[in-house]
């Protein structure tokens, strides 16, 4: 048999998936497995798409399949399992020789990697893939960052395997080193923030309104026909639709209020606080996830806190429209705190990210893809006023007819006694950026007091200091 065109380590749901995805679109592809029995599994289970499957049992196996210049890609937990596999599988390697970590790695951990492998004389790819299980079999968003001669050896395979929309595939190189798993990091910190305010929207009808899982469900379904038409809100009305076999209950209230998480979202918000972004939406889906993980304080805070319990709590109705339209503002401030981290990183690393080929690789195949991202990414093309998305014509508006219907839900909420943390960080972000004039005089007043840190005045210069001299403390 003639030689493999690329290589794939790591069996689980998306490697095997992503395994199919390739052999499916015409490439033989050769896999390896730690535990190889899944390598059997694969075999067995991948009917007439076999013939385009090569089992290597070894590593050593796995690189003698493979036609030069070797590409392997890597699909295992990210970590200290990708660096064993690269462990694994360098000494084996030629010079020119590609490894692919196609998981949710740390862009600093890619950055390092990429380096350390240089040095070697080996190339290095940091391939962000989102689209869970299903877009790993038919057609995933792909984020590429590395060198551009690497990708280029790739890239047809990459392409075909990618979704597409309007024939156009959600894949593109982004840029060197780590910028393809910075872009796949971000991503996911924005579908933390847009699952959380779904979430929110649920809490508000169930525990607001009283409202059945079915019925939140038609309403978001209806919504999903709408400017809300995305991923996330269609899989949220099927969910809510759906019933409990064993009970006949409604299969989300028997499932445990207690979210996980692996990482992405918080690495999110540490990489906006170090580049002196805000990233205050992302952040509160982050703090909601790790509070739902409380269950036995929050229960017992039930009781310890119900003398809490606000009063008039059935005389502010939150109505469907607000809803809606509250939840198309969050979504937009979510996406424009998104890019604008986006932006502050390609400053920073030197990555010449292109925002407009991010929102376009967003359209399809990805866990946030959205009605929304066409239209931001030809906003994008056309230029964000002060790098700010909600500053673009198309979204200034938006935010701004949908504004008070995001106020009045956010103090429905809180009148209620019920949490919004991330429609509350939405408005917050909302109020402040249209602010000329905020309040941080004061806060440098008092850096001042106590520190002598200066200041700038508004008639000019800076390094000045206020009148209080000797009452400075510290």
């Amino acid at each position: 048999m003639a030689k493999a065109r690329i290589g794939l380590v790591g069996l689980a749901v998306m490697g095997a998936n992503l395994a199919l995805n390739i052999a499916e679109k015409g490439f033989p592809v050769a896999v390896h497995n730690r535990t190889t029995q899944r390598i059997d599994d694969l075999m067995a289970a991948a009917g007439d798409l076999a013939a385009n499957l090569v089992p290597a049992q070894t590593p050593e196996a796995l690189v003698a399949a493979l036609a030069k210049p070797r590409a392997i890609i890597l699909m295992v937990k990210a970590g200290a399992a990708v660096d064993a596999v690269i462990g694994q599988l360098a000494p084996l390697l030629d010079p020119g020789d590609i490894l692919i970590d196609a998981g949710n790695a740390n862009f600093h951990d890619t950055r390092r990697r990429e380096k350390a492998l240089a040095d070697q004389g080996l190339s290095f790819i940091g391939m962000g893939v989102s689209g869970g299980e299903e877009g790993a079999r038919h057609g995933p968003s792909i984020m590429v960052g590395g060198k551009p001669e690497s990708y280029a050896v790739i890239r047809d395979i990459v392409e075909a395997i990618a979704a597409r929309y309007k024939g156009d595939p959600c894949a593109a190189h982004l840029g060197p080193d780590g910028a393809g798993h910075f872009v796949k990091t971000v991503h996911n910190g924005i579908e933390y923030a847009d699952m959380q305010m779904i979430a929110e929207v649920y809490g508000l009808l169930r525990d607001g309104e009283h409202r059945n899982p079915a019925d939140i469900g038609k309403l978001f379904a209806e919504w999903n026909g709408g400017p809300l038409h995305s991923y996330l809100v269609e899989i949220s009305a099927k969910v809510l639709a759906a019933k409990d076999a064993a009970t006949g209950n409604p299969m989300v209230e028997m499932i445990l209020d207690k979210a996980g998480q692996k990482g992405t979202g918080r690495w999110s918000v540490i990489e906006a606080l170090g580049l002196g972004q805000s990233a205050s939406t992302i952040e509160a889906a982050v703090g909601a996830r790790s509070w739902s993980a409380l269950k036995p304080a929050r229960l017992a805070g039930a009781e310890i806190l119900a003398a809490a319990e606000p009063s008039g709590r059935e005389a502010h109705a939150v109505l469907d429209g607000d809803l809606e339209r509250a939840l198309l503002a969050a979504k937009i401030v979510a996406y424009a705190q998104g890019f604008a981290l986006l932006d502050a990183a390609s400053q920073e690393y030197g990555w010449d990210l292109d925002l407009a080929r991010i929102a376009e690789i967003w359209r399809e195949g990805c866990i946030i893809r959205s009605a929304m991202l066409d239209d931001m990414a030809r906003a994008a093309r056309d230029g964000l006023p002060h790098g700010q998305l909600i500053f673009a014509p198309e979204f200034a508006q938006k935010l701004s007819a949908a504004s008070n219907a995001l106020r009045r839900t956010v103090a429905a909420a809180a009148l209620k006694g019920l949490p919004v943390p991330a429609f509350s960080a939405a408005l917050a972000y909302f109020d402040t950026m249209r602010r000329g004039r905020g309040t941080t005089d004061l806060i440098q007043a008092q850096r001042d007091f106590f520190g002598a840190h200066g200041f700038e005045r508004i008639d000019g210069g800076a390094g000045h200091h206020g009148p209080w001299g000797g009452k400075r403390t510290g």
